[in-house]
């Protein structure tokens, strides 16, 4: 079964916005857990395989607010097109139905990755510390 452009669109934005999501969360919510649980050796040494976490962490202002407008665009997105109506064929409707399903739970995690993360780098250091 082929996909047609807004089938397409509908899961590639979710998509996007979820591994902006998850940028999110290498950046400042992996970190601040490691630390808590008492695996800060573990951190030192993901960070010293991983340096571009240390780039995540540096300009995560950039990283949230770019993760954060393609979250915005992703939840627009799925709002506009919810009742757009599925193709005729029963089977393309099928399809159509469950990437519509796939793409709001999609979204829906992306959004508590991106939550998770926001909490961990803004919020939790002023509560905190």
């Amino acid at each position: 079964i082929k996909l047609n452009a807004e089938s397409k669109k509908n899961i590639i934005i979710p998509l996007i916005s979820l591994f902006t999501s998850l940028g999110t969360l290498l950046c400042c919510a992996l970190p601040a857990l490691m630390v808590s649980i008492g695996a800060g050796a573990v951190l030192a040494g993901l960070v010293s395989n991983f340096p571009e976490l240390i780039f995540l962490s540096k300009y995560k202002i950039y990283v949230f607010s770019i993760a954060g407008l393609l979250i915005t665009i992703s939840g627009y997105m799925l709002w506009v097109n919810r009742n757009a109506p599925c193709p005729i064929d029963p089977m393309a409707a099928k399809l159509c139905n469950k990437l519509r399903k796939l793409s709001i739970y999609i979204y829906i995690f992306s959004l508590i990755i991106f939550l998770t993360g926001l909490f961990f780098a803004f919020v939790a250091p002023r509560i905190f510390i």
